[in-house]
């Protein structure tokens, strides 16, 4: 049996070295890298929202290759059907008597790539319900498994309303963390057409091993799961989602009744937890502090936390909602 603090050297070695080689090919975007990392290995999934050209796409391309598994993207528009996604049953003519055979669609590989898929209408989007939760489909009553690891990284363009569809509550629910791409800096740019614009392209190695990259990423997520959370922290976060949720027992931020539809579920209170526990073994610790709470919590909360038709009339924003709930409850 490995011992403990092994076990958190080479995870914190593993992560690195793949935030490292992706970083080869993404200029910019370090903490982007880093949250869609984490949610990998917390075993979450992860909604990115940012306009056209910003490497959203390269990210995750260039993820799967680190990791060395299997990657399919899904180019979400509007007259795709949920059968393009989970896959369907197709009439098999071979030597036998005729039969229908399931044919798989993309939704089976370790690592999926959503692209704006905001684009699909609400019962495409539907589709990926099931799998983002139980890591399963089910088509003409019958089940097919996923395969382990199963990561879904959705994209989404801000900036288009016509032909889109808002993804729903509980779709949203379902990803573990909302990251904002902002646009380059100058000197990012600078970079990026020096790396884009000449005949050299950085080739992505494989950090895990081909024949151990499943086992390895299954025992790096088990690792997060083992990580301590003390009985103070716990009730941290329990009153950072009672205090964004509207009519809860803790009005600590009036913002939250003002402002706010619906908050956060216990989903949201999963989701920070196990980004924390990442960040923990990151930094060498086997137990969770409030730096590593904090630090997740807007990402977790920020598409969990619905906005009523008077913070849109005031350009209030979620992100300004959260930072007022961390501001003012107390850490105890």
């Amino acid at each position: 049996m490995t011992p403990p603090e092994e076990r958190v050297k080479e995870f914190r070695r593993t992560f690195s070295a793949l935030e490292e080689e992706v970083g080869r090919v993404i200029v910019g975007h370090h903490d982007a890298v880093r949250k869609v990392l984490t949610a990998f290995f917390a075993g979450g999934h992860v909604l990115i929202e940012g306009v056209p050209g910003l490497g959203k796409t390269l990210m995750v391309k260039s993820l799967s290759q680190a990791l060395g598994l299997s990657f399919k993207r899904i180019q979400f528009t509007p007259d795709l059907m949920p059968s393009d996604i989970v896959g369907t049953q197709v009439l098999a003519d071979g030597s036998g008597p005729r039969h229908f055979e399931f044919k798989q669609g993309p939704i089976f590989a370790n690592i999926v790539l959503a692209d704006e898929i905001n684009r699909a209408t609400p019962k495409t989007q539907s589709a990926l319900l099931e799998a983002m939760e139980e890591h399963q489909v089910s088509v003409f009553g019958e089940t097919h498994s996923l395969d382990s690891p199963f990561f879904v990284l959705a994209t989404q363009n801000p900036i288009e309303i016509e032909g889109t569809y808002p993804l729903p509550e509980a779709q949203l629910d379902r990803f573990l963390m909302k990251l904002i791409v902002h646009p380059p800096t100058s000197v990012e740019l600078t970079e990026i057409l020096t790396r884009t614009t000449t005949g050299t392209r950085y080739q992505i190695k494989q950090i895990l091993a081909a024949d151990r990259a499943h086992t390895l990423v299954e025992e790096m997520k088990a690792l997060t799961r083992e990580v301590l959370l003390a009985p103070p922290l716990a009730n941290y976060v329990a009153r950072l989602i009672a205090a964004a949720t509207p009519g809860s027992d803790q009005p600590v931020v009036p913002e939250v009744t003002q402002y706010l539809r619906f908050g956060p579920g216990p989903r949201g209170a999963q989701a920070i937890t196990l980004g924390a526990k990442v960040n923990a073994l990151l930094d060498g610790r086997v137990n969770v502090s409030f730096e590593d709470l904090a630090d997740i919590t807007l990402p977790a909360l920020r598409h969990r936390c619905l906005l009523n038709f008077q913070a849109e009339a005031e350009n209030i924003t979620s992100d300004q909602i959260v930072a007022l709930i961390l501001k003012k409850v107390a850490k105890k």
